[in-house]
């Protein structure tokens, strides 16, 4: 039997287009506080839903690819659900560290919904895939499944960061289908819907249960960390007074970043906008449509 032996700190580069991704960071540092994290926000190509599958694929590629280069990590977690659907093969093919990916948990709601009728909130590119439609026909066919794509909540949340208000009135009539439907089990199938958890339980209060994949991506973390030799139970110790040794976005840096950072339970060390900001780099804020990334000066 192998028992755990003393290493290292392990890093966990936690990857998304934009803020959302910080919910899975969330519950990988409530599960391992004494774990190291990453992040990186692909905030100028953000966001995915409304890229070409093909440009999802190079640009994750090419930015985890640099982010492992410059900051070597254990493990990557790719926190977005648009990205999760598509780039996973290409990531596992061009490096040995293991890629974890996110999806909608349609599974543990079925498991939990006493009625089976279940609210799917997502976004418009999630809602389409045909891998949704794969999963509740595997694990929730005997459920009535209501889905919502809201193309602007994603907007909507990176933009409190700016200080904007979520518009209420609008998101609760969006939200109008589940309770026509009375959906008694919401999934949230976007990494940045958990970041106003308690918006929507207020709007929709006789949801029972609320799911989403973060606390099972820190259970995946852990397991994959203990195969490794690293001992979970000590992971599990007070960490660092910093968390996040790195936060980094491809395009200029939000406004009020590390306060937020810091109400997420998640203070950081170093904050980088318009990264990699070198000359040599492979300007990964070049969006495909040719609109031009504007570097700090």
């Amino acid at each position: 039997m192998n028992h755990p032996v003393n290493l290292p700190q392990p890093r966990i580069l936690v990857f998304d287009s934009g803020i959302g991704g910080l919910s899975i960071a969330r519950c990988i540092h409530r599960a391992l506080p004494a774990a190291q994290l990453v992040y990186l926000a692909d905030s100028a190509g953000f966001p995915y839903g409304g890229q070409p599958e093909s440009v999802v694929v190079e640009r994750s590629q090419r930015l985890i690819g640099r982010a492992l280069n410059d900051v070597p990590c254990d493990i990557v977690v790719v926190a977005c659900n648009t990205a999760s659907t598509v780039v996973l093969p290409a990531l596992r093919a061009m490096t040995d560290t293991p890629v974890i990916g996110v999806v909608p948990a349609i599974k543990p709601a079925a498991a939990l919904s006493q009625n089976r009728r279940i609210g799917i909130l997502a976004t418009p590119a999630t809602v389409t895939r045909p891998y949704l439609e794969s999963l509740v026909a595997e694990f929730a066919s005997d459920c009535h499944v209501e889905r919502i794509g809201h193309p602007q909540l994603v907007h909507w949340i990176e933009q409190q960061l700016a200080g904007d208000s979520l518009p209420s009135e609008d998101l609760s009539r969006a939200l109008q289908p589940f309770r026509d439907a009375g959906v008694d089990t919401v999934v949230l199938g976007c990494t940045h819907y958990p970041l106003i958890a308690s918006v929507l339980r207020e709007l929709l209060p006789d949801v029972t249960y609320w799911v989403d994949s973060g606390d099972a991506i820190a259970r995946r973390v852990g397991w994959l960390l203990e195969q490794s030799g690293r001992s979970v139970a000590s992971l599990k110790a007070q960490g660092a007074a910093r968390t996040m040794v790195d936060v980094l976005f491809t395009g200029s840096l939000p406004d009020g970043m590390a306060d937020y950072l810091a109400e997420l339970g998640l203070p950081a060390g170093r904050l980088q906008g318009n990264w990699p900001a070198d000359p040599g780099s492979d300007q990964p804020g070049q969006l495909e449509h040719g609109e031009e990334f504007q570097r700090r000066q």
